[in-house]
């Protein structure tokens, strides 16, 4: 299993921006395919972001497309998520996953604890 761990989150207004890291373990973190998803109050967690293993690929979900950008840097074992123009909406605590085996499609099973998000009107 990977370890995760996120950081970056805190309170915002709304139009603002935060950068959201993830620091991974494993000796090949180059390979892996990573994502961010999110948990609102009440809400089911849904998907936000996905990059594969060379950052060649990114996916995003429609209510961030645009404002969030998901990147990374393998020698640093760490994944980023660039969050602009910020919404009341995108309140939520965001979650880091890892697909170590760089599926088709991923199949994410390493999950962080977490960093919230508040995003105040």
């Amino acid at each position: 299993q990977v370890q995760l761990v996120e950081s970056g989150g805190g309170l915002v207004q709304a139009g603002g921006s935060l950068r959201l890291s993830c620091a991974a373990s494993g000796r090949t973190f180059s390979r892996y395919a990573m994502g961010w998803f999110r948990r609102a109050p009440g809400k089911e967690r849904e998907f936000v972001a996905h990059i594969n293993w060379n950052g060649g690929s990114t996916y995003y979900a429609d209510s961030v497309r645009a404002r969030f950008t998901i990147s990374r840097d393998n020698a640093k074992n760490t994944v980023y998520l660039q969050m602009m123009f910020l919404k009341p909406e995108d309140t939520a605590v965001y979650y880091c996953a890892a697909d170590p085996r760089g599926s088709i499609p991923p199949n994410f099973s390493s999950w962080g604890q977490g960093t919230q998000v508040t995003v105040s009107s």
